[in-house]
């Protein structure tokens, strides 16, 4: 496996993503910064890791597209051999019950939660098949067991796709030194929800009384790609506040 870390992150523009890249830049990472529209923010972040003394790229990328999948994984070649991918791109899709739920945009959450996933975890495989071993991280959600119900049902259902995803793909992976774990968070401070005070409204449900913040679902991705968890692969790791 390569001296240097090199991590690609999806999704990394903003809210979870954007507190992932700038953890691993403190850990010394070198990042790639993933992102689908504002190249502003992504440039941002970019400039956060590398005043941390870091190396970064921003690279636009729409991770349902398979060849937009494969030129983000080429581009990051210019960084070095990949050695981690935290598979963090996503969206809600429709919000409310199932029954008034639009056909296609449930179907391009899915493809952008779930076929997103798989695509870039695909390539990141093969990567890391080739130079001894690297690790993945799937963003999850606490959703994926508490149902959404009333609010994004698809979504949650995505979400369980990736759990399913992350248990199976270790076990594939395993004997290649590759390790896919998953963080699964709760209700976070993020401009991820269509209503930016929900996280305040939900708190009074969560046993730890408040929303989490992008910085501690990060915490835990930066464990799970580090040295400290060499023996955890296959896990699901809720940072949930107890939910």
């Amino acid at each position: 496996m390569p001296d240097q870390n090199i991590t690609v992150v999806t999704g990394g523009s903003r809210g979870i993503g954007a507190a992932v890249c700038r953890r691993l830049a403190t850990d010394g990472h070198h990042v790639v910064v993933g992102y689908h529209a504002d190249a502003l923010a992504a440039e941002e972040v970019a400039a956060d890791v590398t005043w941390v003394g870091g190396n970064a790229l921003a690279v636009a990328v729409d991770t349902a597209d398979e060849a937009s999948v494969e030129a983000l994984f080429d581009t990051a070649a210019q960084l070095g051999p990949v050695t981690g991918l935290v598979n963090n791109a996503g969206i809600s899709g429709p919000v409310g019950p199932l029954a008034g739920a639009s056909a296609d945009g449930m179907r391009r959450a899915l493809e952008v939660n779930v076929l997103g996933y798989l695509l870039c975890a695909r390539r990141a495989v093969r990567e890391m098949s080739a130079t001894g071993g690297g690790a993945i991280v799937n963003i999850s959600s606490a959703a994926a067991t508490l149902g959404s119900p009333g609010q994004y049902v698809h979504y949650a259902a995505g979400k369980a796709a990736v759990d399913a995803m992350t248990v199976g793909l270790a076990k594939e992976v395993g004997p290649r030194g590759i390790r896919v774990n998953a963080v699964a968070p709760g209700s976070v401070w993020t401009d991820f929800h269509a209503d930016p005070q929900r996280p305040a409204e939900l708190a009074p449900t969560v046993p730890l009384r408040r929303a989490g913040q992008p910085e501690e679902i990060a915490a835990a991705v930066a464990w799970l790609l580090s040295p400290d968890a060499a023996y955890t692969t296959g896990a699901i790791l809720r940072v949930a506040g107890g939910l």
